[in-house]
């Protein structure tokens, strides 16, 4: 495979890390058996799940444009629609957390990462419209 599949499928790998995590500190948060600060555990999941994932996938989208690639176009869609679906079941757990830990981190995180998941759907569908560019031989094209 070629570098930006690999970079792609990371990047997929931190979509579906980061949604885990939303996801398993909002129910924890439900019942939660010790004292914890969820700002703090919010802002080291965004830097280490969401940020770079974004990240890798612009990369890879920016690697593949040349020619286009529907796999990396598939996978940097997919992350996308995990980021959205996650963070959507995110938004129905945050009602039934403890009002003692709801921060504005936890709160607004839904709704930012839902709209900015968007362009990274739109950006993996540009690369469905890209027609391939021939691979010349510069050798004989003299």
């Amino acid at each position: 495979m070629a570098v930006e599949k690999w970079i792609a499928i990371a990047s997929l790998g931190l979509f579906v890390m980061f949604v885990a995590q939303m996801i398993s500190i909002s129910v924890y948060l439900v019942h939660p058996a010790y004292d914890i600060d969820p700002s703090s555990e919010m802002k080291e999941f965004i830097s280490i799940s969401i940020a770079p994932a974004l990240v890798l996938a612009g990369s890879s989208f920016m690697l593949a444009r040349k020619y286009g690639s529907r796999l990396v176009g598939s996978l940097i869609i997919a992350g996308g629609v995990v980021t959205i679906v996650g963070m959507s079941y995110v938004s129905t757990l945050i009602p039934k957390i403890i009002p003692a830990y709801i921060v504005p981190e936890l709160t607004l995180s839904p709704i930012i990462f839902t709209i900015s998941s968007i362009p990274v759907i739109v950006i993996g569908a540009l690369l469905f419209r890209l027609k391939p560019v021939p691979k010349r031989d510069y050798f004989f094209d003299r």
